[in-house]
């Protein structure tokens, strides 16, 4: 696998600075699909045959409370992995993936993946970053939950900015997301969290177009959180 080659230049996040040759061989049976929005694409209690790679488009990671309310855990996008906990744990999928927008993921075997960690310290260690970091907002996020609805918005939006943040011009770029995905990552009603938005962009915040929010300045932002 070419990792020049503009159909896999997504795999660089992880795959970046380890030998060629371990990475041909991790990515030799490669597979892509691409997914049309609200696709699912693992189901909670699957197998784990496979480590995906979103080489395009917006997924979100889902799982239910103990009301059988869906909560929104996490959402992924260009280059991010998912999949790696069954394969390394060789246990069945603790939660549900499913597909936001038109998506293109790529997936290796699992047993290809594994043997990539086995062989390259780097990619453990890039594993282990990965893992911490996932931690770490989810623990951010924990506290949060007894926050005022502004806090806990505006939480949100910079716990998008900093795994899917891209930054412009006009700003740090993430993804619009419904307001019912906002509520779900939020734990807020989605009357809420569009009131929330709505004084957000009033002040300055946040800016909205289509498919993309502009937060232009990220200090500003993270200076309403209480």
């Amino acid at each position: 696998m070419n990792l020049n080659n503009d159909d896999n230049h997504e795999l660089i996040t992880f795959f970046a600075g380890l030998p060629e040759a371990s990475v041909e061989q991790a990515t030799s049976h490669v597979v892509t699909r691409s997914h049309p929005p609200n696709r699912v694409i693992l189901l909670e209690n699957d197998w784990g045959g496979s480590v995906y790679f979103i080489m395009d488009g917006w997924a979100k990671i889902r799982t239910y409370n103990l009301d059988g309310k869906e909560v929104t855990l996490n959402i992924l996008g260009k280059g991010e992995l998912f999949g790696e906990m069954a394969a390394l744990d060789e246990v069945p999928r603790s939660t549900d993936v499913i597909t936001l927008t038109q998506t293109m993921i790529g997936s290796i075997p699992a047993q290809d993946f594994v043997q990539l960690i086995h062989n390259e310290p780097l990619a453990g260690v890039r594993l282990s970053q990965l893992m911490a970091k996932r931690l770490r907002q989810v623990n951010r996020r924990l506290r949060l939950r007894e926050s005022d609805s502004t806090s806990r918005v505006a939480d949100t939006l910079l716990f998008l900015a900093e795994g899917q943040g891209k930054l412009k011009q006009q700003g740090t770029e993430i993804p619009n997301l419904p307001h019912r995905e906002l509520s779900s990552l939020s734990g807020l009603a989605r009357e809420t969290v569009t009131r929330v938005l709505t004084k957000l962009e009033k002040k300055g915040l946040i800016a909205r177009a289509q498919d993309i929010m502009f937060i232009p300045d990220v200090a500003a932002l993270e200076r309403i959180i209480a």
